[in-house]
């Protein structure tokens, strides 16, 4: 099927069927990655962790919280966890732009992602700033949590010995006998040279800027825009 009924040039044909082509080949590659995922090997065990959770909706008082068990984030059995580390919190005295952005898409989708699996925002931070950011941002579908004084993040690798953050996505699973485990993390680091493209797929904007003439180039994202 033809891409539109525009009288087009040989040459821009030529060039759209080649890039299609290319395209095809990325779609095929990224089901062999998630496969390879799948594929993966049960994940080494982790400790109950003891969190923080902001209780619901975000207009009660700031400081509102639960004290909860990384376990008790799961809402049934055979439910995986999905877990954003959000670089917010010690060394990171304000929420980091692209994680906040992010986070403004995954809100929008929260409704579908949990017919399949829970999903919670956790910080560095404590609950009442995180609060105010989820309030300020609008991120009313979202479970935000404070890894509180938890080796959590430091475990999982999106917090150093000094309190430096980094963004991260982890999924975690339950055994049936309870057993938690961390079955996977990505990164925006793939790389040295590559230090923000390893979670591009997680983002709707990364993927529309790069289907402009002039892609993304040097644009980063703000936390609010005059």
């Amino acid at each position: 099927m033809r891409a539109t009924n525009l009288t087009e040039s040989e040459e821009y044909r030529a060039a759209r069927e080649a890039l299609a082509a290319a395209e095809l080949e990325l779609v095929d590659h990224q089901e062999r990655v998630a496969a390879q995922r799948r594929a993966l090997p049960r994940g080494p065990v982790l400790e109950d962790y003891e969190l923080l959770e902001a209780t619901h909706p975000l207009d009660v008082a700031d400081d509102d919280a639960r004290q909860v068990r990384l376990s008790e984030l799961f809402g049934a059995p055979g439910r995986p966890l999905l877990v954003y580390h959000l670089m917010f919190g010690k060394r990171q005295t304000s929420p980091c732009p692209m994680c906040t952005m992010w986070v403004d898409g995954f809100n929008g989708i929260a409704r579908h992602v949990t017919q399949h699996a829970d999903l919670v925002i956790l910080a560095a931070s404590e609950i009442p700033s995180l609060r105010a950011h989820a309030r300020r941002r609008g991120w009313d579908e979202l479970r935000l949590v404070s890894a509180g004084a938890s080796r959590f993040k430091l475990d999982l690798g999106s917090e150093d010995a000094d309190g430096h953050q980094d963004a991260k996505i982890s999924v975690i699973t339950r055994d049936p006998d309870g057993t938690l485990r961390h079955q996977f993390s990505a990164t925006p680091a793939c790389s040295d040279d590559r230090p923000e493209r390893g979670i591009d797929l997680l983002c709707a904007t990364w993927g529309l800027l790069d289907l402009l003439p002039g892609g993304r180039g040097e644009w980063y994202a703000s936390l609010a825009y005059e």
